[in-house]
């Protein structure tokens, strides 16, 4: 046997299915034979003339010329099989120049990959079929269909000679991973250097054991300044230390479609990188990847982010694991510990850029702070009070303690979005929903409460866990749903004006259009709900005891309690109606809102004050019930 075979017929242990999506032809069959011995017969020639696959008793033979410089004529031996019959197939990869055979589970390489060939014989469609008796080939199928019933001698295929690299471009720009498609080509092939194609251009550097990190000149496209091209830096730690020798792949895509499904607005640079049968993650020293962009607004933010695709099947832009830097206009860094696919997203015309964000955050948490504070000493003197009703207190101390635990995830979230998982963000994210409508249904409790005691005197008031239901578990149900449903919670960015390398990050509900729809329906709805009834229940309070002892001796503490009141409500509409609100009304906001808890406080301290005061003992049996009530609405 020619000694070349024994280089050629080689016996590898590949995955097939790895290579589907490269492959132009792919017959498969059932070979009848006579059982005893058993011979490969090969007469491989370059041109594009076609191929023919057939089969006797004792041979099955691979003729024909569809190779851009394979060459080949010889015959082996083959194992002998167990049975009469023995299940082979036959691979054609045009752009690598590959043909591999697999006969029962083994696989011969019989042209292996070379360089990517600019012309190539392909779309090989089946011709003349030569029929037999007793011996070839049966249940043969061409890419899964079946090509004909009974058993054949041969088949034949014949070919095109086409424009091969842009006919695998335009075949990858279909499937939904077309990048890792052509990454992975180019990988496979014997290119080293830079490497063209009409939809990427890349480069192929060999990782030695003397590597000692590299810089990396992308190849220019047609049109494109050398100078406007991304540069890369390859640290040291990125060669695997136990390979002698590895391949990595920079590839430069320029406007590409592969990366248009998206809904996130990127620039048209993206940068691939990739490291030959390596999953390369949270590296010591980072990747470094240099994107020159046009000219950039200071209102424009910008961020590095990656498409991690095994998380991900559609493209998805994340920025977990890179660090932005901005170096002027129109000049990014970004520093991954990870590779896979690189590239700048940008706000264009952004809708959620604050100012004075940094001044705004820290009032906010020391405002938190004081509110929390005054929410513990408002529970432990609630709990403390003999003079109030059992009821009464219940309800007060439910409401004290929702809006505690929301200030303190609220401090918290910020911390959390930027040290934790994606799955713990989303946790924290939904538990901080499920505060903010539990202290909005406490608010509702407040009000039906007060109403019961005002006009249902004569009815006994509800079980102490209907209102625990009210305060507590309705709010558990819409939380419940909307995470299952997925993409409500999660990292939220609140981007500001003054220094955009510096946002906010918090666990909320996203950006998303389901989430923003589950926030105006659930959220809105319900402080409308309260807001209004609470409203109502106040003018109905002031038309039954405005005539009475109580209201010309305490009016003018009834109007500022309910003055207070109203500026307790009035924030929380301000949270959810104001769109694009002025620097003043941010900065009243944060103080008013963040304080919540203190006011709470005083309106409590407030109401003591006044029931301290009350002219006789006996006059506050009969109506202190009633005025209390009336001045703790929400």
């Amino acid at each position: 046997m020619d000694r070349r075979i024994g280089h050629l017929l080689l016996v590898l242990v590949i995955s097939v299915r790895g290579h589907e999506a490269d492959r132009d032809f792919e017959m498969c069959g059932t070979w009848l034979h006579g059982g005893s011995s058993q011979t490969l017969d090969l007469d491989l020639k370059s041109g594009c003339t076609g191929i023919n696959i057939s089969a006797n008793a004792s041979t099955l033979s691979i003729r024909g010329s569809i190779t851009a410089q394979c060459d080949l004529a010889a015959a082996r031996s083959l194992k002998a099989s167990r049975g009469n019959s023995s299940s082979f197939c036959v691979f054609w990869e045009p752009l690598l120049d590959r043909l591999v055979m697999e006969l029962n589970g083994e696989n011969f390489v019989l042209c292996n990959a070379s360089t990517l060939q600019p012309m190539c014989c392909t779309h090989l469609s089946p011709g003349h079929q030569n029929h037999s008796q007793l011996y070839g080939i049966v249940n043969a199928r061409l890419l899964g269909d079946p090509l004909a019933a009974g058993v054949m001698a041969a088949y034949e295929f014949n070919g095109e000679n086409i424009d091969c690299k842009k006919y695998f471009c335009n075949k990858a720009a279909q499937e939904s991973r077309g990048a890792n498609m052509v990454e992975e080509v180019v990988m496979r092939s014997s290119e080293v250097g830079p490497v063209y194609l009409p939809c990427v251009q890349s480069a192929v550097i060999e990782m030695r054991e003397d590597f000692a990190g590299h810089n990396v000149t992308l190849p220019a496209p047609r049109g494109v300044p050398a100078e406007r091209i991304p540069s890369v830096h390859l640290p040291t730690c990125l060669k695997p230390a136990k390979r002698r020798i590895s391949k990595v792949v920079c590839s430069y895509y320029k406007n590409s479609t592969f990366f248009q499904k998206s809904s996130h607005r990127i620039l048209e640079d993206v940068v691939g990188i990739s490291v030959e049968n390596e999953i390369i993650t949270n590296l010591p020293e980072p990747v470094r990847i240099k994107f020159y962009h046009p000219r950039l607004t200071k209102t424009q933010s910008r961020k590095c982010v990656s498409w991690d695709t095994r998380k991900d099947d559609e493209v998805v832009w994340r920025d977990t694991g890179c660090i932005t830097l901005h170096l002027s206009a129109n000049e990014t860094e970004c520093c991954c510990n990870h590779l896979t696919y690189f590239a700048i997203l940008v706000d264009l015309n952004p809708t959620r850029s604050v100012r004075h964000l940094e001044a705004l955050t820290f009032i906010t948490a020391v405002c938190c702070a004081v509110s929390i504070v005054s929410c513990a000493v408002l529970f432990i003197w609630l709990c403390r009070q003999r003079k109030l009703k059992n009821q009464s207190s219940l309800v007060h101390r439910g409401l004290v303690v929702a809006l505690f635990f929301l200030l303190v995830l609220f401090v918290l979230t910020g911390t959390v979005a930027n040290v934790a998982s994606d799955s713990v963000c989303r946790f924290i994210g939904g538990l901080l929903h499920y505060t903010l409508l539990s202290v909005l249904c406490w608010m509702a409790v407040e009000v039906i409460h007060t109403f019961w005691m005002m006009y249902m005197v004569f009815n006994p008031s509800p079980k102490p866990w209907i209102w625990y239901l009210l305060g507590f578990g309705v709010p558990a149900v819409p939380v419940v749903i909307l995470g299952n449903v997925g993409d409500i919670y999660g990292q939220r960015t609140v981007t500001s004006a003054d220094v955009h390398t510096t946002p906010y990050r918090m666990c909320w509900m996203t950006d998303s259009p389901l989430a923003l729809m589950a926030h105006f329906i659930i959220n809105t709805g319900l402080l409308a709900a309260v807001v209004s009834s609470g409203l109502v229940m106040l003018l109905l309070v002031f038309c039954k005891i405005r005539h009475r002892d109580e209201w010309r001796r305490n009016c003018v503490a009834f109007l500022s309690i309910w003055g207070l009141s109203c500026l307790f409500g009035s924030t929380w509409a301000l949270a959810f109606f104001s769109s694009e609100p002025s620097e003043a009304v941010l900065f009243f906001f944060c103080i008013i809102n963040s304080l919540q808890g203190f006011f709470l406080m005083l309106r409590f301290f407030v109401l003591e004050r006044i029931q301290k005061n009350s002219q006789s003992s006996s006059d506050f049996s009969s109506t202190g019930s009633t005025r209390q009530h009336m001045l703790q609405a929400q």
